[in-house]
């Protein structure tokens, strides 16, 4: 039955896996993509980009020392997910993955088959405490050693009624100091592009919160940016010659490069470090 459902119905997930070249997805996801693109072009560029940006976040959090990454709303495995662009400059990493959606569990599962360093895990990103009881999670994070914690693309997903804030301090709040939060969101800065997004995206059953550049760096308020800060990811340490991505599926084509057409809607985010707690100096 929820096979079925699943089928029924389009996944942020699977639209997103479609996007970057994946076939995990449905004729429904398919379908809610093209009846959203033309409303919203840019949004096959900013899913993207965004992918792009994990690809820098994670080598520049691999070079900052962290060695246990946190995945929240993981997603669809495709290509250089989180464990495999931190493995080829860190062998020693551990990851764990977090998602709820079946179709992502049940591939996740199979590429991670073996690989004792890197598990996935069914929960909630909305729930961190349920997140951080996770039998897995005690087995694979030790809290007295820095840790990143990523809110990928998913920023959006978090409504109001979830209390966005703490669910994205929540693991920061336990972990070590010197541990990071790497984070983008869809955002758009036309009232009613952002009204509109929210509406097609709720009446799809995916929840969806729109904000604006300002909304994000309050939501983020009291951690530390990196340089160059909270910024379109695009532009957050741009590297020409970092892996490319699958190419973009063939009915998706006509959508790519619309994002240079403006900077109302993209996806903005950055990394950001916890500030050291007083009185305690690692």
């Amino acid at each position: 039955m929820d096979d079925e459902l699943d089928a029924m119905r389009p996944a942020s997930a699977r639209v997103y896996g479609w996007a970057l070249g994946g076939k995990d997805n449905y004729q429904v996801d398919r379908d809610f993509a093209l009846r959203t693109a033309p409303a919203f072009p840019e949004a096959i560029d900013i899913t993207r980009q965004n992918r792009l940006f994990l690809y820098r976040a994670v080598r520049y959090l691999v070079g900052a020392g962290i060695r246990q990454f946190i995945d929240m709303g993981c997603g669809l495995p495709t290509d250089d997910n989180v464990h495999q662009v931190a493995k080829r400059f860190a062998p020693d990493v551990r990851v764990v993955y977090v998602d709820i959606d079946p179709v992502v569990l049940a591939h996740a599962r199979a590429l991670l088959a073996g690989d004792g360093s890197t598990v996935v895990i069914t929960a909630d990103f909305r729930d961190p405490e349920g997140v951080l009881a996770h039998p897995e999670m005690e087995k694979m994070i030790d809290f007295e050693e820095p840790l990143a914690v990523l809110y990928l693309s998913v920023g959006h997903h978090l409504v109001d009624a979830d209390d966005p804030r703490r669910v994205l301090r929540t693991v920061l709040d336990r972990a070590a100091d010197g541990s990071r939060l790497a984070f983008s969101q869809i955002v758009c800065s036309d009232a009613d592009r952002g009204a509109d997004l929210d509406a097609r995206m709720s009446a799809a059953g995916i929840p969806w919160r729109n904000r604006t550049r300002g909304e994000i760096d309050e939501l983020l308020k009291g951690l530390e940016p990196v340089e160059p800060g909270l910024v379109n990811v695009v532009d957050w340490r741009p590297d020409p010659d970092q892996p490319p991505l699958a190419p973009v599926p063939e009915e998706l084509a006509p959508f790519v490069g619309a994002s240079r057409l403006g900077r109302d809607f993209c996806e903005y985010g950055g990394v950001l470090r916890r500030p050291v707690r007083r009185g305690r100096g690692r």
